[in-house]
């Protein structure tokens, strides 16, 4: 037996894993001193609302070392195999708390994977895993697939507002409220595992144009599904969805909500596409 591990950076509920067969290690995501996690799609709203009511941003702790040898002490004893998938090493020490768990658990049926993603694309990722796994493919054929893979998936978000980056001291203060004066959209992408800003518009309208030209100039892998993501606001996220799947002509979309990790920073009313670039 394969147990696929992954972590909340993939905004992967823990309802939809278990059905699914994937365990999840929990970031610690607290407001002030009071725990959060999201057993289903409606706590990722309850995650905005306290972020929106809130002063302060939440703090994110990574996984520890003790969490992963829980379960790889499990799977000794129980004689089963580990593939762990992480959020990028370059936004998380979670890949480094799984490297000290191994190297602390003398069992060699165990392979950890830096995903070099997160959140949707994350999630593309630990989907392939458990459609190889399902499929009887051995950890070493399915980690092989996810190193070759992982580089070539692409993710870009359109936020809504500077709010939570100035909170978070990632702009300057008077940017955030010229930002806001002026209806300022940024858009960011995943470079290389880690974030990296794209471009500027006036308005959300102009916005999207930035991520369709980044997924022009990308191109995409119609064999593979095109994920999109939405901080809080479902609807947007919905129309976003359906405006790119008929310029585009998709055919395989799913739509997913954006959880703590990358809402933090992001804020409510963000959009985001991940995607599998063409070769």
């Amino acid at each position: 037996m394969i147990r696929i591990l992954t972590d909340m950076g993939s905004d992967i509920p823990y309802l939809r894993a278990d059905a699914h067969g994937v365990e999840i290690a929990e970031l610690d995501i607290r407001f002030d001193d009071f725990p959060y996690d999201y057993r289903n799609d409606t706590d990722f709203s309850v995650f905005y609302e306290n972020l929106t009511r809130s002063k302060k941003l939440p703090t994110i702790s990574q996984v520890t070392p003790g969490q992963y040898m829980d379960v790889f002490e499990d799977a000794k004893e129980k004689g089963e195999e580990v593939l762990v998938i992480t959020i990028s090493g370059k936004l998380s020490g979670t890949y480094q708390s799984a490297v000290m768990a191994l190297e602390m658990c003398d069992y060699d049926a165990i392979t950890l994977i830096d995903s070099h993603q997160c959140t949707i694309t994350q999630r593309l990722l630990v989907d392939h895993a458990v459609k190889l796994r399902d499929a009887g493919k051995s950890r070493a054929d399915i980690a092989a697939e996810l190193e070759r893979l992982r580089d070539s998936l692409s993710l870009v978000v359109l936020l809504d507002t500077l709010t939570y980056l100035k909170k978070g001291g990632r702009v300057p203060p008077a940017m955030a409220m010229l930002g806001t004066i002026l209806n300022m959209k940024p858009a960011v992408m995943l470079r290389n595992g880690a974030v990296a800003p794209l471009s500027k518009a006036r308005g959300f309208q102009a916005g999207k144009q930035i991520l369709w030209k980044q997924f022009e100039t990308d191109g995409f892998d119609p064999t593979w599904p095109v994920y999109f993501g939405y901080s809080l606001d479902k609807a947007r996220g919905e129309a976003f969805m359906q405006e790119t799947k008929e310029k585009y002509g998709l055919t395989d979309c799913r739509l997913f909500p954006v959880g703590g990790v990358i809402g933090t920073h992001a804020g409510p009313g963000g959009v985001a596409i991940g995607y599998r670039k063409k070769a």
